[in-house]
């Protein structure tokens, strides 16, 4: 224990002297922050491998990383397939269409406002239905392919969107909505030159939240009913087999989707919305 302990202290004065030499060596935090984050997980890999194998902690419980990686390696193939089924066909289309219907009925909202009274109730109550209720209601709606996950994925990404629409669009400043008015501006062109682009960092956290909550969606929804592919249905049947490595290399599946959905809205965002104070101070 002691030496695990020490090797432990030793790991975390690393990450911290190679954090700071790494700031000053890149001239900012832009790609020390990745280092570091990469430096960290490292060290937490070998403490995970090092505690499971010296412990003998059961595969059941807790499996080693070399194992997860093998497991991966092996089941390249059916991980591939299930990637494809549940993120690039439930979790886009969904995401998409979702996050599609919430900025169209937020744009029709703010220009309507009476809409405001009967729609929002309304859309407030998709939010609140639990995702275990609707899944099995969707697949006997549209069937256990795809269509079915990518429903539930509509149900939770329409709401945060519709939000986010709404207040992006009224974050435009007093004095800049007068300036547009004596101009003469009508709405159509308010909209698309000021307040669009006000709403755009709004837009982006939306679509940043949609994301995690699009892939939990459907790997949720593949539960109660699916295809033999799938990244939930994956989960589900091989912890049933106490194929717990395959289990935990799905999860690493979806996981590193997660982060790489997130990692590009983020290029997104600060591409779009680089004027705005929270993406110019970075």
């Amino acid at each position: 224990m002691t030496p695990l302990v020490a090797v432990g202290l030793l790991a975390a004065l690393a990450v911290a002297v190679l954090s700071v030499r790494w700031c000053a060596a890149l001239d900012g935090p832009r790609w020390a922050g990745p280092l570091t984050a990469a430096l960290f997980g490292a060290w937490v890999l070998f403490f995970w491998q090092v505690g499971v194998t010296v412990f003998e902690v059961p595969r059941v419980l807790l499996p080693a990383p070399w194992a997860i990686v093998q497991s991966m390696a092996e089941h390249a193939a059916t991980l591939g397939r299930d990637f494809v089924q549940t993120v690039l066909k439930a979790v886009l289309v969904g995401w998409l269409v979702g996050s599609g219907l919430g900025f169209a009925v937020g744009v029709a909202i703010d220009r309507l406002p009476f809409l405001q009274r009967g729609l929002l109730p309304v859309a407030s109550l998709t939010s609140t239905i639990p995702l275990v209720a609707v899944a099995p209601i969707m697949v006997m709606w549209f069937g256990f392919e795809w269509p079915s996950k990518a429903a539930v994925v509509v149900l939770m990404t329409f709401f945060p969107m519709l939000v986010a629409t709404l207040a992006g669009l009224k974050a435009a400043g007093k004095l800049e909505l007068e300036l547009m008015h004596s101009y003469a501006a009508g709405y159509l062109r308010t909209l698309i030159d000021l307040r669009l682009p006000c709403a755009v960092p709004f837009i982006v956290s939306a679509l940043k939240v949609n994301a995690t909550l699009a892939l939990i969606g459907a790997i949720v929804a593949e539960f109660f009913g699916s295809p033999t592919v799938g990244l939930g249905f994956r989960i589900s049947t091989e912890a049933a087999r106490m194929n717990m490595s395959l289990v935990w290399g799905a999860i690493v599946v979806a996981s590193v989707t997660g982060s790489v959905a997130y990692a590009l809205l983020v290029l997104l965002e600060r591409r779009w919305a680089f004027w705005h104070p929270s993406v110019r101070s970075k």
